[in-house]
């Protein structure tokens, strides 16, 4: 979804590509992780196993906390530094911080508008499923260790369907990015 924005002319941050960047091998959360879980989540490169440690913390949600204790405020740090960056370059750019665990993780201050891509669970568990080639059971702890959908979706001021076809979900992405553009100009 992010990709169609930024296709329209938005600059996207990306939380899960800032997370991998602060699991890297000698980063503060890396060394954290280690520590934490052990070597057996490291690779013979240093770098984290995150499916293995997947299969940990999506069985146990302390865990699961313990892990977002240590990602979430590198994240959340190196999201706010982008944004800087970006409202000093581009003062009007259309931001948007793309946060797949936008409400777990507490990250909804500040934000003009919450968009929540809203498909069916069924349409979720099969495309998580497909995405990440991993078992119907795992990819339901994943699903269950996240606030239901639903409930995103009563808390979000927008929702974008994604149970259509791309074309109909891109229709609503150029008419919402469209309104973006129109709230920044008057910012």
């Amino acid at each position: 979804m992010s990709r169609m924005f930024a296709r329209s002319g938005a600059i996207v941050i990306d939380a899960d590509s800032i997370a991998r960047q602060v699991v890297q091998p000698d980063q503060p959360a890396w060394k954290a992780i280690v520590d934490t879980f052990g070597r057996e989540v490291i690779f013979n490169d240093g770098s984290i196993d995150r499916r293995r440690l997947g299969e940990i913390v999506f069985k146990d949600a302390h865990l699961r906390q313990l892990l977002e204790k240590i990602v979430h405020p590198g994240v959340q740090a190196e999201m706010e530094s982008q944004l800087r960056q970006i409202r000093a370059r581009t003062p009007h750019a259309v931001v948007i911080k793309d946060i797949p665990l936008l409400f777990e993780s507490g990250m909804t201050g500040g934000l003009d508008e919450i968009v929540v891509v809203y498909v069916t669970p069924r349409v979720q568990l099969e495309r998580l499923i497909k995405r990440d080639s991993i078992s119907r059971q795992d990819a339901q702890l994943r699903i269950d260790a996240q606030i239901p959908l639903e409930e995103k979706r009563h808390r979000a001021s927008i929702v974008i369907d994604n149970s259509a076809d791309t074309e109909h979900t891109a229709q609503q992405v150029a008419r919402h990015y469209a309104g973006f553009v129109e709230r920044a100009k008057d910012a």
